[in-house]
């Protein structure tokens, strides 16, 4: 069972982080928003410290990942219209607040202080989605 947890956990820090460093883009290149890029990438880092804080070690997280057996690996792009950058940063956002959410439930199974760190993390995306927003 634990392998398949920290799987789910590996899996979704990617996800988040990614989504979070474009937002972090669109504030910083799109919009010119250097205070709002930095609370970003704050964010982000903060997600680095909540799983290196795990009291599993990063290494073992990472040695769980099986790209090649992913079952949801594949991915489809299936609408092939010209999305604005707010499209952009809308489903990364999205995207970011989900996985963070996954992480906060999957990572109860190993480490309660992590699911709070992960909680708060949750709420600063939603924050910054909002504030953001207000930019476009």
């Amino acid at each position: 069972m634990k392998k398949q947890v920290l799987r789910v956990i590996d899996a979704n820090y990617n996800r988040a982080k990614e989504g979070i460093r474009v937002s972090e883009e669109v504030a910083r290149f799109v919009l010119g928003l250097g205070r709002l890029a930095g609370r970003f990438k704050k964010t982000r880092h903060a997600l680095t410290q909540a799983i290196l804080s795990f009291p599993v070690s990063y290494r073992a997280i990472v040695a769980e990942r099986s790209v090649r057996h992913d079952v949801g690996r594949a991915s489809f792009v299936g609408d092939k219209k010209k999305i604005r950058i707010e499209d952009i940063f809308s489903s990364n956002m999205q995207r970011s607040e989900e996985a963070v959410r996954v992480l906060e439930e999957w990572s109860k199974m190993i480490s309660i202080s992590a699911s709070k760190k992960f909680q708060k993390i949750r709420f600063a995306l939603y924050e910054l989605e909002k504030e953001t927003l207000k930019k476009f």
